[in-house]
């Protein structure tokens, strides 16, 4: 009787855990721009890096964050990043409005929408503009395509995040 009860809360606990695991949306590697020589923003190499997460629904906020920043500083590897607040430090501040793939009408609606902010060290605006990007993607079998949705939109956004900040006039 003792180890039935035991095994019914191991059983449960093992539920719980796999369900905790399934949740969320699925992990993303970040993206990098394949231009190896790609200047930093504004002729400048050190710039801090702010990733902000503006969604309605924030699952997964530390992961998004994370995935975007990352793909940030990968795409511009001749930069140096440094926290936010730092004086004499130029700033790009990105707000994420929507990174989402939900599954609406027979296929994988992929989102990304994100507003891009670059301030010089004294914090006046440099640029600002919206990176956004959509993808339909239908349900194939055989793919995860909610992950394979997001990848897409997260590249082209990127994309455009990129190409935005390589516009910036030149900081002292």
């Amino acid at each position: 009787m003792r180890e039935a009860s035991r095994l019914r809360g191991w059983l449960a606990a093992a539920a719980a855990l796999m369900l905790a695991a399934a949740c969320g949306p699925p992990k993303i590697q970040p993206v990098g721009a394949n231009d190896p020589e790609a200047g930093c923003p504004g002729g400048r190499k050190e710039w801090s890096l702010e990733v902000l997460d503006r969604r309605a629904d924030r699952e997964a906020s530390e992961r998004v964050v994370a995935l975007v920043r990352d793909s940030i500083t990968k795409s511009l590897p001749g930069c140096t990043w440094s926290a936010p607040g730092i004086p004499n430090v130029p700033s790009i501040s990105i707000e994420i409005n929507r990174f989402s793939a939900p599954f609406e009408e027979g296929a994988w609606e992929g989102r990304a929408d994100w507003n891009v902010f670059a301030r010089d060290a004294a914090g006046g605006t440099l640029t600002d503009f919206d990176a956004t990007s959509e993808v339909s993607r239908p349900n194939y079998m055989g793919s995860n395509n909610e992950k394979e949705a997001l990848q897409q939109v997260l590249a082209e956004a990127l994309k455009k995040t990129l190409a935005g900040l390589q516009a910036v006039p030149p900081v002292q």
